[in-house]
């Protein structure tokens, strides 16, 4: 048991020579720095894009807003002309003589729009075209009980999209596909128009009933009123 203390020294005297353990931290990183690097990666979802809503930024402006590009729906080639927009709801003014017309764009790159519009058999009448972001435009200086023929056209490079011609089938009957590019629109007479012509035939019904009493009057005062024999006379 003498040589114990002197164990006990050379012990103490190896534990304090051994170096301390570091810690596995990679170079360039300070204590209780984290790297960042080291994650779950980012899913990429798809874009807020809806082909119907007026005034939508282009998809691939979409892609480029956050930290991960997120998925465009799938669109046709811009050597090839678009496919047609989808008309979708025509309002009607009336009283103003106008009309509110909405679409969707189509799976194609599109430059511009464009509006047609044609009365009866007439040649159509192309509008000012409206940037790729319009969904919406208004139609001004509709007659009031006409009837016409409103078609969206998308341009690009490549030419414009296809719509039905005056003389297809379609045209003629009045019926269109439902999600198609054109549509029939019929304007409605204006409600004072129909006032003034309400006012109209009833004063000229007023005019003829005091005329024929006039005229029935002024016979009898000439001519007279016929008697009729008292009965019982011999």
């Amino acid at each position: 048991m003498h040589h114990s203390p002197c164990f006990l020294w050379l012990l103490a005297m190896a534990f304090t020579l051994v170096p301390r353990a570091q810690p596995l931290t990679p170079p360039g990183l300070e204590e209780g720095e984290e790297d960042e690097t080291v994650g779950t990666p980012l899913l990429a979802l798809p874009c807020d894009y809806d082909r119907c809503r007026h005034l939508q930024v282009p998809c691939h402006e979409l892609q480029s807003a956050g930290p991960v590009a997120c998925l465009c729906p799938g669109i046709s080639s811009p050597a090839q002309r678009p496919d047609p927009p989808r008309l979708g709801e025509v309002r009607v003014v009336a009283e103003e003589g106008r009309a509110v017309v909405h679409w969707c764009a189509p799976s194609s790159p599109v430059h511009y729009y464009l509006l047609l519009l044609r009365e009866g058999a007439g040649a159509p009448q192309k509008g000012s075209p409206f940037n790729a972001t319009v969904r919406r435009a208004e139609v001004k200086g509709l007659v009031p009980g006409a009837t016409y023929v409103i078609c969206v056209v998308a341009v690009n490079e490549a030419g414009e999209s296809q719509v039905p011609e005056a003389g297809e089938d379609g045209q003629k009957s009045g019926a269109f596909p439902a999600f198609g590019p054109c549509g029939k629109l019929t304007v409605p007479p204006r409600p004072a128009t129909l006032v003034h012509a309400a006012v109209g035939i009833g004063t000229a019904l007023a005019l003829l009933s005091f005329a024929a009493l006039f005229w029935h009057f002024c016979l009898r005062e000439r001519w007279g009123c016929p008697h009729r024999p008292a009965s019982g006379t011999v």
